[in-house]
């Protein structure tokens, strides 16, 4: 136990991502399936509208659970959920693009087809948030120090970057 314990500990941000993003993922295609199949929407406003939804779940759980961002000032929270929503925005363009080349273009717009192109977009997009996320939108802390340290834990509050102190 101790040794799945020590693993947990080492790889505690994917681990959290991938089960956070996972549980986006579900919400996702159920949304899509639900705008597309039972409310008729097309494709690519059910999966913007799904979109809006999904984003502020994934900010807090990214947020709060994945990268334990402890961005102590208003400004600081503002910054992250500014770059977080431009980040996603820009996924948001790739995946509708994806979905509206796959459902339009090349013709798989029948529930099947058009879930099947979800899922294919929802992998492209959960890699590269991923990346974003950890690259942009929370990179304030080291990503290398162990989860049980108290900059990562909470047990600190001066785990802002420096541009966050200036008036």
């Amino acid at each position: 136990m101790k040794k799945i314990w020590e693993l947990y500990k080492k790889h505690r941000e994917v681990i959290s991502y991938l089960f956070w993003g996972g549980v986006a993922f579900v919400l996702s295609v159920l949304l899509f399936w639900v705008f597309t199949s039972r409310l008729g929407m097309s494709e690519v406003p059910a999966n913007t509208v799904d979109w809006i939804i999904l984003v502020i779940f994934t900010f807090f759980t990214n947020k709060l659970f994945v990268f334990r961002s402890k961005a102590g000032s208003a400004k600081a929270f503002g910054k992250e959920f500014v770059s977080f929503i431009l980040a996603r925005l820009f996924t948001l363009l790739l995946e509708d693009v994806i979905i509206w080349v796959g459902c339009d273009k090349l013709g798989f717009d029948s529930e099947i087809g058009s879930l099947v192109v979800k899922l294919i977009a929802q992998f492209v997009v959960i890699v590269s948030n991923y990346v974003l996320s950890k690259l942009i939108v929370f990179r304030h802390r080291k990503p290398d120090v162990p989860a049980d340290t108290p900059e990562i834990s909470g047990d600190t509050e001066n785990t802002e970057t420096s541009d966050e102190h200036e008036s």
